[in-house]
């Protein structure tokens, strides 16, 4: 299944570097009680990332995000604390945006993320943000300090 999501995403990838579309995405520091991250390995990507998404036409941001963190890592009753920042990406041929959030799991949240999506999600788990996988994406790392400094991000994904 993993080299279906591998060929998709690369043909994906083809027709975004003719067509440039413009998109918008959404992804979640997402807090347990303890203050554990949720982060999430796609079968169809090497690094860790955290758990979102794009959103989709007619869809709201924040409903975008909520639909996302229940599709990836099955917490449905998440709480947004606030946007951490917004970013904007080349990468991979698109006009990517994507909104940041900071949110918090609700207290019946698992200690063991449920990954709803087998097709999409090969890991999901929670980290202590002093004891993070090695293969965390640059991105994800980046966006993980900026929430561990207290600050709010911008510019470049």
């Amino acid at each position: 299944m993993a080299w279906t999501h591998r060929l998709v995403g690369k043909a994906a990838r083809t027709v975004w570097r003719i067509t440039k579309p413009r998109t918008v995405g959404v992804r979640a520091v997402l807090l347990d009680r303890d203050g554990r991250i949720a982060l999430v390995r796609h079968t169809y990507m090497d690094h860790w990332y955290l758990p979102g998404g794009g959103v989709k036409k007619g869809e709201s941001i924040d409903a975008a995000l909520f639909r996302e963190m229940a599709e990836e890592v099955g917490v449905t009753d998440a709480r947004i604390e606030r946007v951490l920042g917004v970013y904007h990406s080349r990468r991979e041929g698109k006009d990517d945006h994507i909104v940041i959030f900071v949110a918090h799991a609700g207290p019946d949240a698992s200690a063991e993320l449920r990954r709803t999506d087998l097709a999409e999600i090969a890991e999901a788990g929670w980290f202590a943000p002093e004891e993070l996988p090695a293969s965390l994406s640059p991105a994800t790392a980046r966006r993980i300090a900026e929430y561990r400094q207290g600050v709010t991000g911008h510019g470049a994904w």
